[in-house]
Protein backbone atom coordinates (compact mmCIF):
# COMPACT_ATOMS: atom_id res chain seq x y z
CA UNK A 1 0.00 0.00 0.00
CA UNK A 2 1.35 3.40 -1.03
CA UNK A 3 0.54 6.29 1.29
CA UNK A 4 0.39 10.01 0.68
CA UNK A 5 2.48 12.32 2.84
CA UNK A 6 -0.56 14.31 4.00
CA UNK A 7 -2.27 13.47 7.28
CA UNK A 8 -5.64 14.52 8.64
CA UNK A 9 -7.65 14.19 11.83
CA UNK A 10 -11.05 12.54 11.33
CA UNK A 11 -13.78 11.08 13.56
CA UNK A 12 -14.01 7.29 13.67
CA UNK A 13 -16.95 4.91 13.68
CA UNK A 14 -15.48 1.56 14.85
CA UNK A 15 -17.51 -1.42 13.64
CA UNK A 16 -17.35 -5.18 13.74
CA UNK A 17 -17.43 -5.06 9.96
CA UNK A 18 -15.14 -3.99 7.11
CA UNK A 19 -16.10 -1.25 4.65
CA UNK A 20 -14.57 -1.39 1.17
CA UNK A 21 -14.10 1.54 -1.21
CA UNK A 22 -17.27 1.99 -3.24
CA UNK A 23 -19.25 -0.28 -0.94
CA UNK A 24 -22.66 0.48 0.62
CA UNK A 25 -23.04 0.81 4.39
CA UNK A 26 -26.45 1.23 6.07
CA UNK A 27 -26.28 2.12 9.77
CA UNK A 28 -28.78 2.47 12.62
CA UNK A 29 -27.66 5.31 14.87
CA UNK A 30 -28.70 5.28 18.52
CA UNK A 31 -25.72 6.32 20.65
CA UNK A 32 -25.66 10.09 21.37
CA UNK A 33 -22.01 10.40 20.32
CA UNK A 34 -22.83 9.07 16.86
CA UNK A 35 -26.06 11.05 16.54
CA UNK A 36 -23.97 14.17 17.14
CA UNK A 37 -21.33 12.94 14.69
CA UNK A 38 -23.90 12.43 11.93
CA UNK A 39 -25.31 15.89 12.55
CA UNK A 40 -21.85 17.48 12.24
CA UNK A 41 -21.07 15.47 9.11
CA UNK A 42 -24.30 16.49 7.42
CA UNK A 43 -23.80 20.14 8.32
CA UNK A 44 -20.20 20.25 7.11
CA UNK A 45 -20.72 17.77 4.23
CA UNK A 46 -17.90 15.67 5.61
CA UNK A 47 -17.61 12.00 6.56
CA UNK A 48 -15.99 9.68 9.06
CA UNK A 49 -13.63 6.73 9.16
CA UNK A 50 -14.86 3.16 9.49
CA UNK A 51 -12.38 0.79 11.14
CA UNK A 52 -12.72 -2.86 12.11
CA UNK A 53 -12.81 -3.57 15.84
CA UNK A 54 -10.25 -6.25 16.67
CA UNK A 55 -10.92 -6.33 20.42
CA UNK A 56 -13.94 -4.91 22.19
CA UNK A 57 -17.47 -4.09 21.06
CA UNK A 58 -19.39 -1.49 19.10
CA UNK A 59 -21.17 -0.46 22.30
CA UNK A 60 -18.76 0.08 25.16
CA UNK A 61 -15.00 -0.05 25.17
CA UNK A 62 -12.80 -0.64 22.12
CA UNK A 63 -9.45 -2.19 23.01
CA UNK A 64 -7.89 -2.59 19.57
CA UNK A 65 -8.63 -1.44 16.02
CA UNK A 66 -7.31 -2.49 12.63
CA UNK A 67 -4.54 -0.30 11.25
CA UNK A 68 -6.31 0.40 7.93
CA UNK A 69 -9.84 1.74 7.46
CA UNK A 70 -12.10 3.35 4.87
CA UNK A 71 -13.61 6.81 4.78
CA UNK A 72 -17.42 6.85 4.63
CA UNK A 73 -19.60 9.59 3.15
CA UNK A 74 -23.27 9.93 4.11
CA UNK A 75 -25.49 9.79 1.02
CA UNK A 76 -28.93 9.63 2.64
CA UNK A 77 -30.64 9.62 6.03
CA UNK A 78 -34.11 8.94 7.38
CA UNK A 79 -36.06 8.09 10.51
CA UNK A 80 -36.47 4.33 10.79
CA UNK A 81 -39.75 2.61 11.81
CA UNK A 82 -38.34 2.08 15.31
CA UNK A 83 -37.70 5.81 15.64
CA UNK A 84 -33.92 5.59 15.30
CA UNK A 85 -31.84 7.52 12.81
CA UNK A 86 -30.88 5.55 9.73
CA UNK A 87 -28.08 6.60 7.41
CA UNK A 88 -26.80 5.20 4.14
CA UNK A 89 -23.08 5.63 3.53
CA UNK A 90 -20.65 4.88 0.73
CA UNK A 91 -17.05 3.78 1.18
CA UNK A 92 -14.39 6.11 -0.19
CA UNK A 93 -10.66 6.35 0.24
CA UNK A 94 -8.64 4.02 2.46
CA UNK A 95 -6.43 5.36 5.22
CA UNK A 96 -3.81 4.16 7.67
CA UNK A 97 -4.43 4.83 11.35
CA UNK A 98 -1.49 6.69 12.91
CA UNK A 99 -2.90 7.39 16.37
CA UNK A 100 -6.25 7.88 18.05
CA UNK A 101 -7.81 9.40 21.10
CA UNK A 102 -11.23 9.34 22.73
CA UNK A 103 -13.13 12.53 23.46
CA UNK A 104 -15.19 13.20 26.58
CA UNK A 105 -18.39 12.02 24.90
CA UNK A 106 -16.72 8.73 23.90
CA UNK A 107 -16.21 9.56 20.24
CA UNK A 108 -13.00 8.19 18.75
CA UNK A 109 -10.88 10.64 16.76
CA UNK A 110 -7.78 9.63 14.82
CA UNK A 111 -4.90 11.08 12.88
CA UNK A 112 -4.80 9.20 9.59
CA UNK A 113 -2.59 9.02 6.54
CA UNK A 114 -4.49 8.66 3.29
CA UNK A 115 -3.58 5.74 1.06
CA UNK A 116 -3.27 6.33 -2.64
CA UNK A 117 -6.20 5.19 -4.73
CA UNK A 118 -5.17 2.25 -6.93
CA UNK A 119 -4.72 3.15 -10.57
CA UNK A 120 -7.55 1.98 -12.83
CA UNK A 121 -6.57 -1.51 -13.95
CA UNK A 122 -8.53 -3.63 -16.45
CA UNK A 123 -9.75 -6.94 -15.09
CA UNK A 124 -7.30 -9.67 -16.22
CA UNK A 125 -8.96 -12.25 -18.51
CA UNK A 126 -8.40 -15.09 -16.03
CA UNK A 127 -10.68 -13.33 -13.55
CA UNK A 128 -13.58 -12.67 -15.92
CA UNK A 129 -15.62 -15.51 -14.30
CA UNK A 130 -15.54 -13.47 -11.06
CA UNK A 131 -17.07 -10.49 -12.85
CA UNK A 132 -19.70 -12.75 -14.41
CA UNK A 133 -20.56 -14.07 -10.96
CA UNK A 134 -20.99 -10.53 -9.65
CA UNK A 135 -23.20 -9.63 -12.59
CA UNK A 136 -25.54 -12.47 -11.62
CA UNK A 137 -25.46 -12.01 -7.86
CA UNK A 138 -25.62 -8.24 -7.27
CA UNK A 139 -29.19 -7.79 -8.62
CA UNK A 140 -30.31 -10.47 -6.15
CA UNK A 141 -29.05 -8.43 -3.19
CA UNK A 142 -31.90 -5.96 -3.48
CA UNK A 143 -31.97 -2.28 -2.61
CA UNK A 144 -28.56 -2.30 -0.93
CA UNK A 145 -26.82 -2.54 -4.30
CA UNK A 146 -29.43 -0.80 -6.43
CA UNK A 147 -27.39 2.41 -6.53
CA UNK A 148 -23.98 0.76 -6.92
CA UNK A 149 -22.78 1.49 -10.44
CA UNK A 150 -21.29 -1.69 -11.95
CA UNK A 151 -17.68 -1.51 -13.12
CA UNK A 152 -17.22 -5.12 -14.10
CA UNK A 153 -14.10 -4.38 -16.15
CA UNK A 154 -12.25 -2.78 -13.20
CA UNK A 155 -9.99 -5.08 -11.18
CA UNK A 156 -10.23 -3.06 -7.96
CA UNK A 157 -14.02 -2.74 -8.13
CA UNK A 158 -14.61 -6.44 -8.80
CA UNK A 159 -12.31 -7.49 -5.97
CA UNK A 160 -13.88 -5.09 -3.48
CA UNK A 161 -17.44 -6.15 -4.30
CA UNK A 162 -16.65 -9.85 -4.01
CA UNK A 163 -14.74 -9.38 -0.76
CA UNK A 164 -17.60 -7.51 0.89
CA UNK A 165 -20.39 -9.94 -0.09
CA UNK A 166 -18.62 -13.24 0.53
CA UNK A 167 -19.45 -14.98 3.84
CA UNK A 168 -15.91 -14.92 5.21
CA UNK A 169 -14.54 -13.80 8.57
CA UNK A 170 -14.10 -10.08 9.14
CA UNK A 171 -10.36 -10.43 9.76
CA UNK A 172 -10.01 -12.06 6.35
CA UNK A 173 -12.03 -9.20 4.84
CA UNK A 174 -9.62 -6.82 6.56
CA UNK A 175 -6.68 -8.58 4.96
CA UNK A 176 -8.38 -8.22 1.59
CA UNK A 177 -9.04 -4.53 2.24
CA UNK A 178 -5.33 -3.97 2.83
CA UNK A 179 -4.29 -5.88 -0.31
CA UNK A 180 -3.70 -4.34 -3.72
CA UNK A 181 -6.21 -5.18 -6.51
CA UNK A 182 -4.08 -7.97 -7.98
CA UNK A 183 -3.41 -9.57 -4.60
CA UNK A 184 -7.08 -9.31 -3.64
CA UNK A 185 -8.25 -11.12 -6.79
CA UNK A 186 -5.57 -13.78 -6.38
CA UNK A 187 -6.83 -14.46 -2.85
CA UNK A 188 -10.51 -14.49 -3.83
CA UNK A 189 -10.31 -16.82 -6.81
CA UNK A 190 -9.44 -19.98 -4.78
CA UNK A 191 -12.19 -19.17 -2.26
CA UNK A 192 -14.80 -19.03 -5.01
CA UNK A 193 -13.50 -22.18 -6.68
CA UNK A 194 -13.75 -24.00 -3.36
CA UNK A 195 -17.35 -22.82 -2.89
CA UNK A 196 -18.21 -24.02 -6.40
CA UNK A 197 -16.62 -27.41 -5.68
CA UNK A 198 -18.55 -27.73 -2.40
CA UNK A 199 -21.79 -26.83 -4.18
CA UNK A 200 -21.09 -29.48 -6.81
CA UNK A 201 -20.51 -32.15 -4.15
CA UNK A 202 -23.73 -31.16 -2.37
CA UNK A 203 -25.66 -31.44 -5.62
CA UNK A 204 -24.28 -34.94 -6.22
CA UNK A 205 -25.29 -36.06 -2.72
Amino acid sequence: MTADAATEEIPLFPLQAVLFPGGPLPLRIFEPRYVDLVGRCLKSQSGFGVVLILEGGEVGGVSALASVGTHASIEDFSQLPDGLLGIFCRGGRRFRLLDRRQEVDGLHVATVQWLQKPAATPLPPEYEPLAQLLERVLPELGALYAKVEPRLDDADWVGCRLAEILPIEQREKQRLLEADPAGRLASLAPLLRREDDDAGLAAQN
